[in-house]
């Protein structure tokens, strides 16, 4: 079996699917590694680094996807905007996150028509055994992370306490909204800063784990039942909801010298939780970060993709922050990737069985035959710990 590395067209898109270290646990296991020259190169892995552990670095993505067997992508599909779809030829698998919730009906029947497996990595069940292969815990977490510091820069105090000679400089304020994968590490690295840090959650139930971490739980007064589905996962409230909780928002936000947002519906645009308004009530030089910006954003003024300036805040709508880390993200990535191959490999070959929960969950089109992701996604960050009949309790959650 040869698994194909391309590398990546998606603009700014800086890491790569599988690293050396990972091409070598492949090559060790009988699989031969094809890799286009380059395709390392913005994540600090250089060709030279591929050979030494055996992979065939060859010019151009062509070649890679006539030999290889398996595509592995960080962005396929869906992922890539106004680009034609890489020439995946019949019966290829192609693994990485494909962007299930933006492909168009066309891109189905074109894998289908080329009996194409296509497994997309965003819809990997939430249960014990595929904890190791979920990329989008990973990337959140550094997301989580790099929104914590992309704060710091821009915002023109300290976060810290400093007791100085010259005088007492009081922590910066911090208030995540969200405590899923993402906005727990962003709590986790503002408080390591050393900024005062409340967060929220629509689900009372992670208010142990945002205090765990040394900050505060802001409780609203609103009615949460029915906020989360089986899976952990907070689902999409009506609006009359969300219009009481921009209202209780409104308290905490306006005091906040820095506002990080991480709530995201699979499928569907990110609920706007932080109006115009509140972020007027904020300080001049305050700070917002809204890392559901692809999705429409949690915040009403976020431009996906872009910084701007709105009532004297700065608001950041990244759209890709773990690219912003390459070498660490593309580690995790090509980890969490090389554990789904793991649990398909067989003597050298994947073995698609199409009743493993995993594959069942992840494999868009098979054989010809389109396999639709559900259509009821929740939100991916304000999340809980979800359980399976069959499963433990999973640990850590995905977001977006």
């Amino acid at each position: 079996m040869i698994v194909g590395i391309p590398g990546e067209t998606a603009s700014g898109e800086t890491r790569v699917a599988i690293t050396p270290p990972v091409a070598k646990k492949l090559v060790g296991r009988d699989v031969s590694v094809c890799v286009t020259s380059g395709a390392g190169e913005g994540s600090d892995w250089s060709d030279e680094a591929y050979r030494d552990v055996g992979c065939d670095v060859v010019d151009d993505r062509e070649t890679v996807f006539e030999r290889a067997d398996v595509i592995c992508q960080i962005r396929g599909l869906g992922t890539n905007e106004d680009e034609p779809m890489d020439p995946y030829r019949e019966g290829q698998i192609v693994v990485g996150t494909l962007g299930p919730y933006d492909l168009d009906d066309e891109v189905y029947d074109e894998l289908a028509d080329r009996q194409v497996s296509a497994f997309t990595l965003e819809l990997m069940p939430r249960i014990s055994r595929a904890q190791s292969m979920d990329v989008l815990s990973s990337m959140a977490s550094i997301g989580g992370y790099k929104a914590a510091l992309v704060a710091a820069e821009q915002l023109p105090k300290l976060f810290p306490l400093e007791m100085t000679a010259a005088g007492t400089v009081r922590p910066a304020d911090v208030f995540v909204i969200g405590a899923g994968v993402a906005g727990l590490k962003a709590i986790a690295t503002a408080e390591r800063l050393g900024a005062s840090v409340k967060g929220y959650d629509i689900r009372l139930e992670v208010k142990q784990e945002v205090e765990s971490l040394g900050a505060d739980f802001v409780e609203l007064d609103l009615e949460t039942e029915g906020s989360g589905d089986d899976e952990g996962y907070a689902v999409e409230m009506g609006e009359e909801f969300y219009e009481q909780q921009r209202k209780e928002l409104g308290r905490v936000v306006p005091e906040s010298d820095v506002v990080i947002t991480t709530a995201a519906i699979p499928g569907a645009p990110a609920p706007e939780l932080v109006s115009a308004e509140m972020i007027e009530g904020m300080d001049d030089g305050s700070v917002v970060v809204d890392l559901s910006a692809p999705t429409g954003g949690n915040c009403e003024p976020t431009v996906a993709g872009e910084t701007v300036e709105h009532a004297g805040v700065t608001v950041f709508g990244p759209t890709n922050l773990p690219a912003t880390v390459p070498h660490t993200a593309s580690q995790l990535f090509a980890n969490n990737l090389y554990n789904f191959l793991d649990h398909l490999l067989d003597d050298g070959e994947l073995v698609l069985d199409t009743d493993d929960e995993i594959v069942d969950a992840t494999l868009l089109t098979h054989d010809g035959t389109i396999r639709r992701p559900h259509e009821d996604g929740g939100e991916t960050d304000d999340e809980d710990d979800a359980t399976d009949e069959d499963e433990e309790p999973v640990e850590d959650e995905a977001d977006a």
